[in-house]
C-alpha cells in the first residue's frame, strides 16, 4: 500500500466520523430532538476518533507511531462501545428500574467537579432511557454502538495493512 493510499484510508474514517456528527446536529437543531448526557458523550468519543484518524493522516505514522495511534484508537472506541452499550442497555430496562431524570451535562458541569460528573453521566437519567428515534427498529444509541464497533474492527484492519509500509 502506497502512503497516499494509506492517508486516504486514514482520512476515511474521520470523514465518517464527521457525517455522524453532523447528522447528530441536524437531528438536534432541525428535528429538535434534544441529546441526553450520554448521547453527548457518544459525540464526544466521535469527535476524538475524528481527530486521532486526522492527525494520522497529516504525518504518515511510522510502525511504532501507528502502533501507537491504533492503541489511542482503540481504547477510544472501547470507550464509545461501552457507553452505546450502556445506552442500549438502559433502553432496554423496565419503565420501574429507569433511573430519575437528574440535571444537564452543562449544569453539572457547572457545580461538580468532572470525576463526579462523569459518575453522574455514565450512571444515565430517565431522559436516557427514552427511545426518540429509530432506523429499522434500532434506536439511535444501538446504531451508535455498532458504528463503535466497525470503528474499532477498522482500526485493527487499519493498523495491520499499514505494517507493510
Amino acid at each position: 500500500m502506497t502512503k497516499n493510499m494509506f492517508r486516504m484510508w486514514t482520512i476515511l474514517p474521520a470523514v465518517f466520523c464527521a457525517g455522524l456528527l453532523g447528522y447528530a446536529y441536524y437531528v438536534e437543531y432541525v428535528e429538535f430532538l434534544m441529546p441526553c448526557n450520554l448521547c453527548i458523550l457518544q459525540r464526544v468519543v466521535f469527535f476524538v476518533i475524528a481527530v486521532l484518524f486526522l492527525l494520522a493522516a497529516i504525518k504518515p505514522v511510522l510502525y511504532w507511531g501507528r502502533k501507537i495511534f491504533g492503541g489511542l484508537l482503540g481504547v477510544t472506541t472501547v470507550i464509545g462501545i461501552a457507553i452505546s452499550g450502556r445506552h442500549v442497555w438502559m433502553q432496554g430496562l423496565p419503565p420501574e428500574e429507569v433511573p430519575d431524570c437528574g440535571p444537564s451535562l452543562g449544569m453539572m458541569l457547572e457545580t461538580d467537579s468532572l470525576f463526579s460528573v462523569l459518575s453522574t453521566v455514565l450512571t444515565g437519567s430517565g431522559s436516557c432511557a427514552e427511545i426518540k428515534w429509530q432506523l429499522f427498529g434500532l434506536s439511535m444509541p444501538f446504531w451508535t454502538m455498532l458504528c463503535f464497533i466497525g470503528l474499532f474492527i477498522y482500526t485493527i484492519i487499519w493498523v495491520l495493512k499499514g505494517v507493510e509500509l
